[in-house]
This record gives structure tokens, C-alpha cells and sequence, in this order.
């Protein structure tokens, strides 16, 4: 039977409680970095060479559809109550309501440093350690809206403008692609500030702190991010039913991108799963 994920805002006391509950024990069974290192291992811009399927690729949405699954499931084997919420950034916009409370994830950095010290993932709270970093800060670190350079989160019509786009991708498959619903989300853009990171790198950015980079998973606010990342794809999908990800085949021998994408019926690494796969999920998990 598929299981709900919620708005956050919408939480009971009691799931917030449980919700947390279950990412600090996975977290201390060692579970949880080895999330961090396989993001981190598959955090490949597009500049290096070899095969993507994090970033900067057509696979960026299964491929975290798949990741956010995993580590639902490693939550759910501590508490099968627990799903994962989302965070819709278009309307929850503010840096002390929900997901930022005491309750939840904890509030902004402080202005020194910008550790995180409040909340359960507070370093001071001795639960949560960085162990897998792409730096040596041990805390979790936020700078919320960017206080030195201010960024803001993306609006709702920016959304729409990528859920507008009436096909999945297109060519060259990668963060220059100017058209296609996957990288409108993505959000790789040209120009300075906020017009080179929309959707869903803006939010990165907005966050800031260890959501900048590939550790980005340190920070549990990333799975509540993915997740409404997820529940757009899920959208664009309701709305555009006949379009499918692409690419369809592998791009040829002697194009840029030969073996460097994953088409639609190839296995996506680290999983012996295809984006065709994880095209419908409605089996499994729907959204309130």
C-alpha cells in the first residue's frame, strides 16, 4: 500500500518528533554518511569527463528519486511511520516557520561562524557530527537568505516556468541546456546571482552552509528539498502525460556526451535501476 509524504508544515507534533527521531538513529547506526559519501562520489559537474548521473545530467531527477527512496527506507526501518516531508519553498519563505524550528531542523547559523545551534541537529547536541565533508567543519553550518550577499528563494512563477517546458531534456544533456523541463528545475543558468541558479540550486544557495557542494546531505533540510524537487517531476509528469525522460537511446560514438548520460532503458549507477524505472512510483509513495 503507498505511503504519504506531507507538506512539513503540516506535521503533527508527534510525526515531527518521530520524523526526527528516526533520522538521529540512523545517523548513529553509521547509516547516514554513507549517504553523504555516495553524494559526494557522485557530485560530477560536467566539465569532467566520465559517466554523470547525479548533476548535470538527464538522470538528475530519478537519480535522486532513487537516493530520497533509500534513505526513506533506512527511516522507515527505524520507525515505519516516518515518511519524508517536503518543504515548498514557493510559500514557506521565512527563516524562523517551518522546517526552521526547534522541533524540526533547527534555525540559521549564527553570524561567527554560521554553526548551527539550535534544534536536535545543533553540534552542541552531540547527535549530529559531520563525518563526511568536503571540508574538515565538524558542525552543520546555514546561512539562511545569505546575510552578505543576499539571494532569494524562487518563486512560484519561476517554478511554473520549468514545469511549463513540454519535454524532459534536451540537447547537450548537461547544465547548458536552455530548454527542457529537467534543467529548468535543476537550475543551471547563465549571468550573475540569481539568474545563474534557479529552482532548485538557488535553494541550495539560499540555505547556504554545507548545502553548497557535494556534502550538501549533511544538512537534513536536503531531503525535504528533494523531495518537493520530486513532487514537481511528479507534476510535470500529471501534466504532460504523453512526454517521457530522454534521452530515449545513448547518444553515439563520437558525440559530446557518449557514455557520459544515462537513456532511458540504461542501468543508472550506483543501482541496477533504469530512469524508465522510476518513472512511476505510485506504487509506492504519493503526495498529500
Amino acid at each position: 500500500m503507498a505511503y504519504t509524504r506531507k507538506d512539513v508544515t503540516t506535521l503533527t507534533r508527534t510525526e515531527r518528533r518521530r520524523f526526527v527521531g528516526a533520522l538521529l538513529e540512523v545517523k548513529r547506526r553509521g547509516e547516514y554518511d554513507e549517504f553523504v559519501r555516495t553524494h559526494i562520489e557522485y557530485y560530477v559537474p560536467d566539465g569532467d569527463l566520465g559517466l554523470r548521473t547525479a548533476h548535470m545530467a538527464p538522470s538528475f531527477l530519478p537519480w535522486h528519486r532513487r537516493f530520497l527512496l533509500d534513505l526513506e527506507r533506512a527511516l522507515r526501518r527505524v520507525d515505519p511511520s516516518v515518511t519524508v516531508p517536503y518543504w515548498d519553498w514557493t510559500k514557506d519563505r521565512g527563516t524562523t516557520s517551518a522546517p526552521w524550528t526547534p522541533d524540526l531542523l533547527g534555525g540559521n547559523g549564527r553570524r561567527l561562524d554560521r554553526r548551527v545551534t539550535t534544534g536536535p541537529f545543533a553540534y552542541a547536541e552531540g547527535n549530529w557530527t559531520l563525518k563526511e565533508n568536503v571540508t574538515d567543519e565538524k558542525a552543520l553550518t546555514r546561512d539562511l537568505g545569505r546575510a552578505r550577499d543576499p539571494i532569494d528563494l524562487p518563486t512560484r512563477s519561476e517554478l511554473e516556468s520549468a514545469l511549463a517546458e513540454p519535454v524532459y531534456d534536451t540537447a547537450p544533456w548537461d547544465s547548458r541546456s536552455t530548454k527542457g523541463f529537467r534543467n529548468r528545475l535543476e537550475g543551471w543558468g547563465s549571468g550573475r546571482g540569481s539568474a545563474a541558479w534557479r529552482n532548485h540550486n538557488r535553494v541550495h544557495r539560499w540555505v547556504g552552509g554545507v548545502m553548497v557542494g557535494g556534502a550538501s546531505v549533511n544538512d537534513p533540510v536536503f531531503w525535504l528539498h528533494h523531495a518537493f524537487i520530486d513532487l514537481q517531476w511528479w507534476r510535470w509528469q500529471q501534466r504532460h502525460r504523453q512526454a517521457r525522460y530522454l534521452p530515449a537511446t545513448p547518444p553515439p560514438p563520437g558525440s559530446e556526451q557518449y557514455r557520459r548520460v544515462v537513456a532511458r532503458h540504461e542501468k543508472m549507477p550506483p543501482w541496477d535501476v533504469t530512469p524508465a524505472e522510476l518513472e512511476d512510483v505510485s506504487g509506492i509513495y504519493r503526495y498529500a
